[in-house]
């Protein structure tokens, strides 16, 4: 079904009048601006319990308890936590059988005076969809891109109450309460990079596949999730850390890929400012890489695929980056946007003959140089694996690449300031496997297949019946 928009008053309005509902508002660092919605609307008083801001860092420590930092996830949670708990203790006897709690709370760090912080909040609503039911939660991570504080603020108000209304009137419809998330609001004033659902009322939730419609409904350009499934946040991951990133489709992962980055790994935590420092290595697949063709020219996106590209690379213990960033350099701003160090990018010799294809850069005034110096700006280094031809065995690496004439300086260039350097300390077993070539042995029945992929990798597939495998009599039986 379409998502029809509201606007935030009559959300705000329609909450109010819904006699289940009530509970309480906590909001610190831009004022109450969401619970603001609900005053103003009218009829208040049959949804509000409390409404109240601990502005002062010791009043906030003595409610919620102490904590390092306070605009982060742990601090909103144990608001959450200690509003909703207070509720229930305080009005289940009274009116349980009739009304569904709930405790709303944020912690943000708006525009300061000077214009020098990251403008940036945690957001989340703890609730019952029913009255005495287990609870439910959801969380966000929300960026604030207005260049005022007061417009800030009131991005933060309409974000809020579109939260408040999905989670009671859309919780069975996940997928229309993300749409629903930038109501009267536009991806210019607000980014969404995180959002998790829990509880009784999102079970079914897989918060791999809510993390992918971010960044395909383009409420935020990436979206991470650990190996475990479980959701991360961008800026609390990579903060102040070197990272080490490899792209690829990963369909399925092969040696090849694991080697890679191994290879990488090594050479990455050898470089200046990186030894003994905790790395965060990704793999990352872009949008570009999920989508296929819909037979109108349209990119579609296979749920099955994705989630079998995401639970074989669970099996490798990988940390997934999903982004929109299908240029090099706009990934690099990324990265940067979160930490000084240093940050490396790992990819095959064919991927790196593509980064200096100038069809590339057409949308770029300065072309390939522009490019480039976007890419390498921030001291980036790209480690590239060999390439071998099947035909003649020839081994094309960063070395010897051949790249159009008018580029061969700019190629030589970047080789002998270390911007580009070769991996020689890979395993050359693995030169021969082509993820293409695995994923038709695999389709096809070849046994084979499995030879080429990590051995938690084939169990995966054989288990789920990725990719097209097909599961054996004895194997129907196991299951």
């Amino acid at each position: 079904m379409p998502h029809e928009s509201l606007t935030t008053d009559h959300k705000a309005l329609t909450i109010n009048l819904d006699q289940r509902r009530y509970g309480t508002f906590a909001e610190i660092g831009a004022g109450q601006e969401v619970v603001r919605w609900f005053f103003r609307v009218g009829g208040a008083a049959g949804t509000i319990a409390k409404s109240m801001s601990a502005y002062d860092m010791a009043v906030s420590d003595a409610i919620y308890g102490e904590c390092e930092r306070y605009v982060c996830r742990p601090r909103l949670e144990s608001m959450l936590n200690h509003e909703h708990s207070l509720n229930i203790s305080r009005l289940q006897e009274s009116r349980g059988d009739t009304t569904c709690f709930f405790a709303f709370a944020d912690t943000v760090s708006a525009r300061n005076y000077k214009g020098t912080n990251e403008c940036h909040g945690w957001m989340g609503v703890k609730f019952q969809a029913h009255p005495r039911d287990e609870d439910s939660q959801i969380i966000v991570h929300v960026r604030m891109l207005d260049l005022e504080n007061a417009l800030q603020q009131e991005a933060l108000g309409i974000v809020g109450v579109n939260l408040l209304y999905g989670a009671f009137f859309l919780n069975h419809e996940p997928d229309q309460l993300i749409e629903s998330m930038l109501d009267n609001l536009t991806t210019r004033r607000i980014e969404i990079d995180m959002i998790e659902f829990s509880g009784i009322a999102f079970r079914h939730v897989d918060n791999r596949v809510m993390s992918l419609r971010l960044v395909q409904l383009g409420l935020s350009n990436a979206a991470m999730f650990s190996a475990s499934g479980e959701v991360l946040q961008p800026s609390e991951v990579l903060y102040k850390k070197p990272i080490l990133v490899e792209r690829g489709s990963f369909r399925p992962v092969t040696h090849v890929n694991v080697d890679m980055l191994h290879s990488a790994q090594e050479k990455f935590a050898a470089e200046p400012g990186v030894a003994g420092e905790p790395v965060v290595s990704l793999m990352e697949i872009t949008m570009h890489n999920l989508q296929t063709s819909d037979g109108q020219g349209n990119g579609a996106i296979d749920l099955r695929d994705f989630l079998a590209r995401a639970d074989v690379l669970a099996a490798c213990g990988t940390t997934v980056l999903i982004s929109d960033y299908f240029e090099y350099y706009r990934l690099a701003a990324y990265l940067a946007r979160y930490t000084k160090k240093k940050i490396g990018i790992t990819m095959g010799a064919a991927s790196l003959c593509q980064l200096f294809d100038e069809k590339y850069y057409s949308g770029l005034d300065g072309g390939i140089l522009e490019s480039f110096g976007r890419l390498f700006k921030n001291d980036l280094k790209l480690y590239i694996y060999p390439l071998k031809d099947k035909v003649t065995g020839q081994l094309t690496t960063a070395d010897n690449l051949q790249v159009a004439p008018e580029l061969k300086k700019l190629y030589e260039y970047l080789i002998q300031r270390g911007c580009i350097e070769p991996l020689n300390n890979y395993n050359p077993n693995y030169l021969s496997i082509f993820s293409r070539d695995v994923l038709q042995q695999i389709k096809s029945g070849d046994p084979s297949w499995s030879e080429h992929v990590p051995q938690e990798v084939a169990d995966v597939i054989r288990r789920r019946g990725f990719f097209g495998y097909k599961r054996t009599a004895a194997e129907r039986e196991e299951k």
